[in-house]
This record gives C-alpha cells, sequence and structure tokens, in this order.
C-alpha cells in the first residue's frame, strides 16, 4: 500500500515538473508580453514573464520623458526577443515593447486621421528626428512650418502635435508634418474670422505686405487684397505711393469669397466718387486745363482733377502730325488745354482733344493762299505719283505728275526734280475737310492751248520741221514755237508719191492746214494734203471748173499768176 501510494506521489511530481519546464512555450518570439519585476540590481531590473528563467533589462529603457523607474511587484508591458538566450535567460525589450505599443496607437490615429503629440529629438540630413512615444519618425525639413524657419532651436524636445502623412510598419518608416497641423489650424481660425466679417463694413489694419499689384492688409488674424486699383480714385503708379509698410489704415470689405476665402479690400470706396454728375462739369465742347498722368502708344491721359481722367488719342493732339508717337508731342506731368470731345459717365470714359483748342493751319492756309497763289518751297518727297512740296509749318502740298509739264509726261518731267530742291508752284486747290493742298507747277508758264495765238480749225499756218521719222514729221508752229503737232505719212501731200517724209530735213518751214482743235487731249491736228486739197478748191470755184472745158494745169497756172501777180504789187 505503502509502495503505491509513493509510485503515485512520483509520477504526480513528474507530471508538474514536466508541465512546468513547457511552462512559457505559448509565448511568441517577437510579441509584446506583460511581466513582474523582482529584483532592481544597481543597472539592471530583472523582470519574470512566467518562463522557467528570469530576464534582465537596463535601467536606462525605462527612463525618458514621464517614464518612472520601476519596484518590485510592478507589472510592466517588455518584447520578448528570445526565450532563452546562451545563459539561459530570456533576452527582454522595454524599448522595443514603447515601440510596437506606439505603432499600435499610431496605426490607429493614422486610419483615423488624427494627429499625434511628439517631440523632435534630432537633426538628420533633409530634415529632423521626432520621437512619437517610443517610436521613431522623419519631418522632413519643408514640414516644419508654413514659413521656412531658420532656427529650429526653440521647438527641439518640446512636446507638439504632428499629422502622420506616411506609415510603413514593415520598413520602420513613419513620415510626419507640423507645418499640415498649423495649416489646418489657422484655416479653421481663417473660417471663424471671416464668418465675423461682413461685405460693405469698414475695419482697421495694418498693412503687411506691398507687391506691384496691391498691398496684403493684416485685418486681425486674417489678410486681405488691397488692389491697386482700389486704392484710389486716381491713377496710382506702384501701391507704395499710396500705403507704407506697417501703416495702419482704414478699409472697407468690398468682396469676400466663402469657398476661398479670400477677402477684397478697397480705400477709395470710402471716399466719394468723383465721376458722379461728371458730364455736368465737363460738358462737350468746352475746354480744361489738365495735367498728362500716362502716355501709351495709342494716346496720352490727361488728369482734369483727382480722380477724374480723361484719354487724348493720338489722332486728336495735332492737326498736321500724323502716325507718331504721342510722347513726342507731349510728356509726362505737362500741363495742356484740352476740349471734351465725348462723355461716357457709365463706362466712365472721358475723350478729349489737343489739336481742338488750336485752329485749324489748313484752314488759316486756304484763307491765306486761295487758288492762284504762287507759293516756294522745299521738295520734301518724290513718290511714282507726284512731288511733296513743303509749304507752311508741317503743312506740305502736293504736285501731281500731269500738273509738272504741259508737253513732256509727267515721268519724264519728275526725272528734272531731287529731293531738298526749292521750287515755285501754284495753288490749284485747297480741301480743308481732307487736308490736301493741291499744287501745280505747269501752271506757273500758262497753258500753250489757252494762249495758241488764236489760231483755229481750217487756219493756215507756217510750221518748222524738228523731227522726221519714219510715220512722219514732228513740227512746231505759233510764237516761239509753242504749239507741237505731228503730221502723219498720210497728210504728206495729196500725191501719194510724194507722201515720203524723208523728202523733209529739220529745220525746213513748209505750210499747213490746222484740220482739228482737240484741247482735252491737248492735240492740234495739221495737214499739208489738206492745205493742198483746199487750195485746190478755192481755185477751182475762182478760175472755173473742169466741166466747162479748163483742164486743172490751167485753173491752177491762172490762180498762181494772180499770186504773183498780187505780190507784185
Amino acid at each position: 500500500m505503502n509502495a503505491t501510494s509513493s509510485s503515485a506521489a512520483s509520477r504526480d511530481d513528474f507530471a508538474s515538473m514536466l508541465e512546468a519546464s513547457f511552462a512559457g512555450r505559448d509565448l511568441v518570439e517577437g510579441s509584446v508580453v506583460r511581466g513582474t519585476v523582482t529584483a532592481v540590481e544597481h543597472d539592471m531590473i530583472v523582470i519574470d514573464v512566467g518562463l522557467k528563467t528570469e530576464g534582465r533589462i537596463s535601467l536606462r529603457e525605462f527612463a525618458g520623458p514621464g517614464s518612472t523607474t520601476p519596484k518590485p511587484g510592478d507589472e510592466v508591458e517588455v518584447y520578448l526577443e528570445r526565450i532563452e538566450n546562451a545563459l539561459g535567460e530570456a533576452v527582454l525589450s522595454r524599448d522595443k515593447a514603447r515601440r510596437e505599443e506606439a505603432w499600435d496607437r499610431l496605426e490607429k490615429m493614422f486610419e483615423a486621421k488624427e494627429p499625434v503629440n511628439g517631440a523632435i529629438v534630432g537633426r538628420v540630413k533633409g530634415g529632423f528626428t521626432v520621437d512619437l512615444g517610443g517610436a521613431s519618425a522623419f519631418l522632413p525639413g519643408s514640414q516644419v512650418d508654413i514659413r521656412p524657419v531658420r532656427d529650429v532651436g526653440p521647438l527641439m524636445n518640446k512636446e507638439q502635435p504632428f499629422a502622420i502623412l506616411k506609415m510603413d510598419r514593415p520598413r520602420g518608416n513613419i513620415v510626419v508634418s507640423r507645418r499640415a497641423v498649423l495649416e489646418e489650424s489657422r484655416a479653421e481660425q481663417r473660417a471663424e474670422l471671416v464668418g465675423n466679417l461682413a461685405e460693405g463694413e469698414t475695419r482697421e489694419g495694418v498693412v503687411k505686405n506691398i507687391t506691384d499689384y496691391g498691398a496684403f492688409v493684416d485685418l486681425g488674424g486674417i489678410d486681405g487684397l488691397l488692389h491697386v486699383t482700389d486704392m484710389s480714385w486716381s491713377r496710382v503708379g506702384h501701391p507704395s505711393e499710396v500705403v507704407e509698410v506697417g501703416q495702419t489704415v482704414t478699409v472697407q470689405i468690398i468682396k469676400i469669397n466663402k469657398d476661398t476665402q479670400r477677402i477684397s479690400l478697397g480705400m477709395k470706396q470710402l471716399l466719394s466718387d468723383p465721376w458722379d454728375a461728371v458730364a455736368a462739369k465737363y460738358p462737350v465742347g468746352a475746354t480744361f486745363e489738365g495735367r498728362v498722368t500716362n502716355i501709351a502708344e495709342y494716346g496720352a491721359f490727361v488728369e482734369l482733377e483727382s480722380g477724374v481722367e480723361g484719354l487724348v488719342h493720338v489722332s486728336e493732339m495735332s492737326w498736321t502730325k500724323k502716325n507718331i508717337h504721342p510722347g513726342k508731342i507731349v510728356s509726362t506731368s505737362q500741363e495742356v488745354t484740352v476740349m471734351v470731345l465725348d462723355v461716357d459717365e457709365e463706362k466712365r470714359r472721358i475723350s478729349l482733344g489737343i489739336k481742338q483748342t488750336q485752329r485749324n493751319p489748313w484752314e488759316i492756309f486756304a484763307e491765306t493762299h486761295p487758288a492762284g497763289t504762287v507759293v516756294k518751297g522745299e521738295v520734301k518727297n518724290i513718290t511714282e505719283f507726284g512731288l511733296f512740296i513743303g509749304v507752311g509749318e508741317d503743312i506740305d502740298g502736293m504736285v501731281h505728275l500731269s500738273d509738272i509739264d504741259w508737253d513732256r509726261s509727267g515721268e519724264e518731267a519728275l526725272a528734272d526734280f531731287n529731293k531738298g530742291d526749292m521750287v515755285e508752284a501754284k495753288v490749284l486747290d485747297v480741301d480743308v475737310e481732307k487736308e490736301r493742298v493741291s499744287l501745280g507747277i505747269k501752271q506757273l508758264a500758262g497753258d500753250p492751248m489757252e494762249d495758241s495765238g488764236g489760231f483755229k480749225r481750217g487756219e493756215t499756218v507756217t510750221c518748222t520741221v524738228t523731227e522726221v521719222t519714219t510715220g512722219g514729221i514732228e513740227v512746231s508752229f505759233g510764237e516761239g514755237g509753242q504749239m507741237k503737232s505731228f503730221i502723219r505719212k498720210s497728210d504728206l501731200s495729196r500725191d501719194r508719191a510724194e507722201q515720203r517724209p524723208e523728202r523733209f530735213s529739220v529745220g525746213d518751214k513748209v505750210d499747213a492746214r490746222i484740220t482739228n482743235i482737240d484741247k482735252g487731249a491737248r492735240r492740234v491736228s495739221v495737214s499739208i494734203k489738206a492745205l493742198e486739197m483746199a487750195e485746190e478748191k478755192e481755185a477751182v470755184e475762182q478760175y472755173g471748173s473742169s466741166e466747162s472745158g479748163a483742164s486743172l494745169g490751167d485753173i491752177l497756172g491762172a490762180a498762181l499768176k494772180q499770186q504773183d501777180t498780187k505780190k507784185d504789187e
């Protein structure tokens, strides 16, 4: 009996020992487990995690912000790296346990898009290291603040919120941003401030920054844009002419964009609009003094009063200066006299003119130089259709090709003139509306057709041969040989055998009969043949006819004899 009892007790003890030997085998290496502090020995803490041997962790792993040194009997969470090492002890880590705890916590906050608290603890290439309560994260330099930060010292080792941008647990990478938290906070504050503002209300603000297009004004935590066009009713070249950084200004809220939270401000809206009733103050046709404020390619802007400007188009600047830049007629800040040409209050436009305040020089020229007046001037330009001659201050007259010479073609006569020559011409016409002066050079000598000595059709004239051609001869007649004509080959004689141009020489005198005078075509036709036929007809009528039995020779002989008798007498 006693032997049996002893044997049973031995089996129970063996089972207990076997179970104890397998205690802790359900614990998994690489996981976080709970353990009990059994002792604190110098710089090591002994922890029992339920294995057959205890583990040791350096006291340094329990140091850190908000941490206290554990005492025997305290329960702590540790990371089980190995169940048993070469010395037979469990390998434990508090740092890795904290890291695993932190990763679990951070993953939940990352999914919920919640900010996490951490502290910047070091500097690395491209940014900083952030301790997130056991997990280490990377903070890029661009994500430290909304604006670039030169000195990060005040932010080091200071607990503050961060936004998690990226997490990769297998690789152990976490990227955080302090800037995202600041922007979100600022957006919330801005939305709250914008909600307290209303369009049309007046506020005081401080000028924070000035740009080429306006100034940013701090309205107490939120900025508004004061555009350069809303600073003054008058023209502003640059915002710095009106405001300066740090200046306190009174502005009106013009517009609030709820979506973009942009605020537009204005200063001129607090002043009376000078364009009210501007048409009554500046009636069309009235003249005023103004100051040139700006010059453009197409004209100049003239300020009539503060906030009221009008445009003098380049075409309304001078009567005579055409196709010229306005800057060559007026200059900025110059005082000028202008006439109001048109007023459009709705579009806030006033059209002005400078030349209308001066008398039209074309009218003056027309009065002082009526048609027929002889003028003298310099050849300003030579074109394919005539000459341009300066006849007054900035006034040119044109001599058309057809008005250069009576006898020669215009192209031939044009070759006699050069730019810069001084010439005389006669005023033919002045068109004030079209601003044109028509001149003539050939009119100075008079029209040979009008001064032809009273030649008539059927009259006999003595001509001088000036040129012999195969088709006929050129002749001149009248006083000084001013009348020109061409006798065709068929008109050289009644006898066909005598219709030979070569029987004439230059300088020969011949009698011919005027057959036609065309003043429009400026042509006088003469014919030797027509003269011979006329003389024959006259002789027949006077001395008989071939029907009476007398021959033509007898008749012409009697006629010639009578002519000789008259000559002798």
